[in-house]
């Protein structure tokens, strides 16, 4: 089974580095509106693996993993990632790839993520309040019912509308590389395998491997929250590990493994000062991982698998990162 999870991570990894899904240049020109290639992956994920996902689950190969809609944790989760995720350059997920590559700052940002997560885990019983109130799983699928002619129309309505809009912003993006559009199919159809029961029965996440971790190099481990999140955590973890081998072999491979601190984009807007990127790449970790703790998932876990089961609390949480990713970025990135 270890082996199974590793093997899903690598692909996740060899996926998002073949578009160079994972690098700060390209989620950070995202920010300033520079580079699309996140944002169109994204959305062709989302409508390809919607389209996927729901004819598996209502043929009974997979089942549902919706998110509950705890609306506290979703709004204010999603601006505090948002936000994390625009000064880092980076999502849960990409750090582990990008740190196969030899990214300093990327592991700094783990680093950040790592007592982002602890500090989630002990100030929990703190802030529980403003977290709800807790909707329930919501889904195109609770509302209108499954396996009826709405629900499969719709489907392919939604879909393709994402598909649409992944096109559209390619028109937009002055890189008219298509290699987004074949990782963003991938990961589509990697989600859509790892959902099945005859594999994993899950979907694929990153960011509860940084409270696990977190909780595990400290010794905080005497709590409900921590009990909580031991199983997908160690699954997480295993996944990451995977995407991380995929990135330190890929970039051997194309000789491109080098240790980088300070990238072109950084460069470009904050200057070259090694102190500062050091500084902002810990605290954009820190925010990053607990914002997704909020929220309950983050780029991979909550907005890609969320929104391809059409999760109204994945959706909601997706406009909620964005507005924020896209402010701060224009804010944080100002020349």
């Amino acid at each position: 089974m270890n082996l199974q999870i590793l093997i899903f991570g690598f692909l996740f990894g060899v996926l998002l580095n073949y578009a160079r899904l994972n690098r700060y240049n390209v989620i950070s020109g995202m920010a300033t509106l520079e580079n699309l290639t996140m944002a169109k992956a994204i959305a062709i994920a989302i409508g390809i693996g919607a389209i996927l996902l729901n004819i598996e689950i209502s043929l009974g190969f997979a089942s549902w993993h919706v998110k509950p809609f705890i609306v506290g944790g979703i709004v204010l989760g999603g601006l505090i990632f948002g936000a994390g995720m625009a000064i880092l350059g980076y999502c849960p997920g990409t750090l582990a790839v990008s740190l196969g590559e030899g990214s300093l700052d990327a592991l700094i940002g783990i680093a950040g993520g790592l007592l982002g997560g602890l500090v989630y885990t002990v100030s929990l019983p703190a802030i529980h309040g403003i977290l709800g109130p807790d909707l329930g799983k919501i889904s195109l699928a609770s509302i209108i019912g499954e396996y009826n002619v709405a629900f499969y129309i719709l489907i392919f309505i939604l879909g393709g509308l994402f598909i649409g809009i992944a096109f559209y912003l390619q028109k937009k993006d002055s890189d008219k590389d298509n290699k987004w559009m074949y990782a963003g199919i991938g990961l589509a159809i990697l989600n859509a395998i790892v959902f099945l029961t005859a594999t994993t029965n899950r979907p694929i996440g990153a960011s509860t491997t940084y409270p696990y971790l977190g909780d595990l190099l400290s010794g905080v481990t005497n709590n409900e929250y921590f009990e909580k999140i031991t199983t997908p955590g160690s699954w997480e973890l295993i996944f990451l590990t995977g995407s991380f081998l995929a990135g330190l072999i890929f970039s051997l491979i194309r000789k491109d493994f080098k240790f980088t601190l300070i990238h072109s984009n950084w460069e470009k807007h904050k200057g070259s000062e090694a102190g500062k990127r050091i500084l902002w790449s810990f605290i954009g970790g820190f925010i990053l991982i607990f914002g997704a703790r909020m929220a309950g998932g983050c780029t991979s876990g909550h907005i890609i698998s969320g929104g391809m089961q059409l999760a109204f609390s994945s959706l909601v949480f997706a406009v909620f990162v964005f507005a924020s990713f896209l402010i701060t970025g224009k804010l944080f990135y100002k020349k």
